[in-house]
């Protein structure tokens, strides 16, 4: 699930990712990936929240789309449920996950 906060400039908006709790069953860890962090697998570990799920926030610039996915258990890749939206990535048989800011 993502949350959008935007600035009151408009320039920028605080994307929150969210593992929901049912998705987060047996997870570990988690990391959101993606074109923001130069799809590092550690940049941007995610919090487990109280709720048994996973969240982490990340400032974007608006005007752009942005790739990612998740990284659970440092080897499973997962997408997002509720992105916006979904492209084919360069790994065959997989698409990433998109945020629109």
């Amino acid at each position: 699930m993502l949350k959008k906060r935007y600035s009151r400039d408009g320039a920028t908006c605080t994307v929150t990712f969210v593992i929901q709790p049912d998705q987060a069953e047996g997870i570990h860890s988690a990391h959101v990936t993606g074109d923001f962090n130069n799809w590092s697998r550690s940049a941007t570990p995610m919090k487990k929240a109280a709720d048994g799920g996973y969240e982490v926030s990340v400032k974007l610039d608006t005007g752009r789309e942005f790739h990612f996915r998740y990284l659970i258990d440092d080897t499973r890749w997962e997408n997002d449920w509720h992105a916006d939206k979904y492209s084919q990535s360069p790994f065959r048989d997989a698409e990433n996950s998109v945020v629109i800011v």
